[in-house]
This record gives structure tokens, C-alpha cells and sequence, in this order.
């Protein structure tokens, strides 16, 4: 316990945090007051001899892994997103240094094996994609939109449901596009992780694009192929279980939204330059991914070994530098800081709500990994350095109008044309709707 006492003596600085040992033996941190908005200590329980000493070693990781083996346990009326909200919003001013791996060999090493992580070779890649996507349709239901939308939504007022932000987002990006009820039935789109569906459907119910979708889940696949049918669009709107490395033909569009986290840096020139193949000269292509606000990184080891293997968030200056390499403009860049974390405020919210139908689909272990991933990604946007990264790259610049205006006019527009679902707001709909 002395190291990991060491540790928190160092971090803990306002507020009170109270951890008993497995032995019954009470450690008290903090100069007491409020922290992170939380006035009453939070208590938390170590259980397990080994607890203390694991996550003192790796106290990203090894907090996680105490958490979801039942080692931490949290006291009511707090949770775990509380305790990682307190921690961080703490730990922030002295620096990422104070919660990574001790030592230089430590650090390095943990850098080394996320480089490795991030080659994503064709089967590595569908691999990866199956791991993260193909879990029980059933789980995404739960927590996310009524549209499955597995990415930040775009809260215009943090009051807004997550529906209404969802829809939202989709207007913004649809907005960024340039593309008219005039031209868009003439358009070719290319949507690449293409998710569940809902911005491939979006787009061809606002335009009348056709668009084809590319995934490398199955179940993914399969579930935006039954939506495609069900909305009478099959023909238009097509979804193909493909690596975007083997689509070919010419697009006029290209769209990539929470991609980028999953090519891996090594392959962001092949990326670059594949993408530049398919889309018209007079074409315009818009990427959003997490990013870093910073200077490029390192995947975290938890992220890296339970929730996106293969996975890594670039800095901005990565995704620029190789772009511009093969031809790209960015004629566009917007930071989006706060908004997925008002995202993944209300996915675990959810989560928790439906912890009895989870636990019974997979197992204890598994929802507590789940809710460690959802806050501990909440923190990263809230009290880190993360921000979602929006830009548009042209290969001629003329291919865009002079100002920003047709973004924001054509974004209200959109707002007015579709209300979200509100089926979370009254199961009564629902079940009528059943």
C-alpha cells in the first residue's frame, strides 16, 4: 500500500478521498472542500491483497482491471464516474506524468508496444473491427441513439437529449458537404466505417445521393443492409462487408466518421493516397475523428487491450502533415472540445440504467469494463486533451464556396426538416410503436 499511498498523496490535492485496505487498515487524501463538484469524501474499498500494488504500477490500467475483477469497490452514494471525474479533474494540473507509468524504461516501453498495436495489415484490421463491433446488437441498443450512432454527438445546448444531438450532428456534417437538393441525386457518396447506417441513410433521405457504405464488422454490415430494405433504398443506398483498400470507381463525395482512431499511423499515407484515387477533382471529402489537442501520443494500455485494439487518436498535426503529401487541401478544420463528453456522459448513464440486461447477456466483469471505458473516455474529453477533430480536404479549391455561410445556413435548414426520435422520452411511444 505505500506505493500506491505515495501516489495519491501526490495527486489527491482538494477535496477528501478515504480508501480502506484489504486488511481494514483507513488512508485519508486530500485538504478536504469541494473537488470536482463533489463535497462529501469518496470512499472507496480495496479488497484484494493485491489490489493497492497493481494499481500503483499502472494506475490507468490497473485501476481498471481492480475494478472490473471486484478488487475496487465505491461506496454510495458515489460511483466510478465520480471517482474518475474527481481524480482527473485533479491530476490534470500536474500533468499526464503523474499518472503514467513510472520510469523512463516503463514509459518507453508502454510507447513501443502502442506503436507495434497500430500496424493494421488487412487481417489485423478485420480482426480489430470484429472485436469492437460485432458484440451483442442488443448491447448497442441500450446505451446509444435510436439511430446507433457510435460517435460524438454535436450538443448545440447541453440540455438537448441525445437524439436531438445525434441528429444534429448529422446536419452538421451534411452541412459541411456542400451538397443541394438540386445536385444531389447526381451525387456518388462514399461512406467509409460506415457503422451502423444512420449518416449513409441520412444522406440519401436528404439528397437523394447514392451512396455505398464499407465496414469491416459483419453483424454491422448485415444490420445496415436490413435497414437499407426496410426504408425501400436498397438500390441506392448499398453496404459491402470491404476494407475502404479494395473499394474502386470515382466518388464525388467521401465521408469518414470515428475511422480514422482505427487505420493506425502507419497507414494514414496509403490512406491519404487511396482516398485521392477515388474522389473526383472536383470532389470533397470530410473526415471526424477523435484527436488529440495536443502533440501526438500513445494509446492507453486498457483502451489498447479491452476496448480498441489497434486503435490510436492523432494530433491534428499528423493527419495534415502525411495529407498534404498526396495532394489533399484542408480548406476546412473546427475542434469540437466538449461534446463527447456530454456524449459518453449520457452512454454511460444509459448503461448503468440497463446493468441487470447486460450483466445477464455477458457477464459482471464485462459491464464494469464497460462503464470504466465510458467514464474513463468522459474524463479524457472533460479534464484531458481530447477534442473531436472535423475536416474537410479538397483536391481543387474552387470546390468549395468562398465563405463558411453555406455550413451554416444549410445546417439550419437541415435542423428544421427531421425531429428525433422521442421514444426515450415516453416508453409508451415505444411500446405503441411495437
Amino acid at each position: 500500500m505505500w506505493l500506491l499511498d505515495k501516489l495519491l498523496h501526490k495527486v489527491i490535492r482538494a477535496g477528501r478521498l478515504v480508501v480502506t485496505d484489504h486488511d481494514g487498515k483507513v488512508y485519508h487524501y486530500g485538504s478536504g472542500g469541494s473537488a470536482a463538484g463533489y463535497d462529501a469524501p469518496i470512499n472507496l474499498r480495496l479488497t484484494h491483497p493485491k489490489a493497492s500494488g497493481h494499481i500503483a504500477r499502472y494506475p490507468q490500467l490497473g485501476t481498471a482491471e481492480a475494478f472490473m475483477w471486484g478488487w475496487l469497490e465505491i461506496d454510495e452514494p458515489h460511483d466510478l464516474r465520480d471517482l474518475i471525474l474527481f481524480f482527473t479533474a485533479q491530476s490534470k494540473a500536474l500533468g499526464d506524468k503523474a499518472i503514467q507509468p513510472q520510469g523512463t524504461f516503463k514509459r518507453l516501453a508502454q510507447k513501443a508496444v502502442a506503436k507495434a498495436d497500430s500496424v493494421n495489415l488487412r487481417g489485423k484490421a478485420r480482426k480489430n473491427a470484429e472485436h469492437t463491433y460485432n458484440l451483442t446488437r442488443r448491447l448497442y441498443e441500450l446505451f446509444l441513439d435510436e439511430d446507433r450512432q457510435y460517435t460524438m454527438a454535436y450538443y448545440r445546448d447541453p440540455s438537448n437529449s441525445l437524439e436531438k444531438a445525434q441528429l444534429d450532428k448529422k446536419a452538421h456534417i451534411a452541412a459541411k458537404l456542400n451538397i443541394t437538393p438540386e445536385n444531389g441525386p447526381k451525387m456518388r457518396v462514399l461512406d467509409i466505417g460506415c457503422g451502423w447506417g444512420g449518416l449513409a441513410l441520412y444522406l440519401n433521405r436528404t439528397y437523394g445521393c447514392e451512396v455505398l457504405g464499407v465496414a469491416l464488422a459483419p453483424d454491422q454490415i448485415a444490420f445496415c443492409k436490413e435497414r437499407a430494405a426496410e426504408a425501400g433504398v436498397s438500390d441506392k443506398v448499398r453496404f459491402a462487408l470491404m476494407d475502404y483498400r479494395d473499394v474502386t470507381g470515382q466518388f464525388d463525395r467521401i465521408t469518414s466518421v470515428g475511422l480514422l482512431e482505427h487505420v493506425g499511423t502507419p497507414h494514414y499515407p496509403h490512406f491519404f493516397e487511396h482516398t485521392a484515387r477515388l474522389l473526383k477533382n472536383d470532389g470533397v471529402m470530410f473526415s471526424h475523428c477523435c484527436g488529440r489537442a495536443g502533440p501526438p501520443g500513445f494509446t492507453d494500455a486498457f483502451t489498447r487491450k479491452y476496448i480498441f485494439p489497434g486503435g490510436y487518436i492523432p494530433a491534428l498535426s499528423e493527419l495534415v502533415t502525411v495529407s498534404e503529401q498526396y495532394g489533399w487541401q484542408v480548406m476546412d478544420f473546427e475542434a469540437m472540445r466538449f461534446h463527447y463528453s456530454h456524449t459518453l456522459e449520457e452512454w454511460y448513464r444509459r448503461t448503468v440504467m440497463h446493468r441487470q440486461e447486460i450483466v445477464a447477456m455477458y457477464d459482471e466483469e464485462f459491464y464494469r469494463m464497460w462503464l470504466f471505458y465510458l467514464a474513463g473516455a468522459e474524463q479524457s474529453f472533460r479534464n484531458g486533451s481530447l477534442v473531436n477533430h472535423q475536416l474537410l480536404y479538397v483536391k481543387d479549391r474552387t470546390a468549395l464556396p468562398m465563405t463558411r455561410d453555406f455550413m451554416y445556413e444549410e445546417s439550419e435548414r437541415l435542423r428544421g426538416l427531421e425531429e428525433p426520435p422521442r421514444w426515450h422520452l415516453d416508453p409508451a411511444l415505444k411500446q405503441a410503436a411495437e
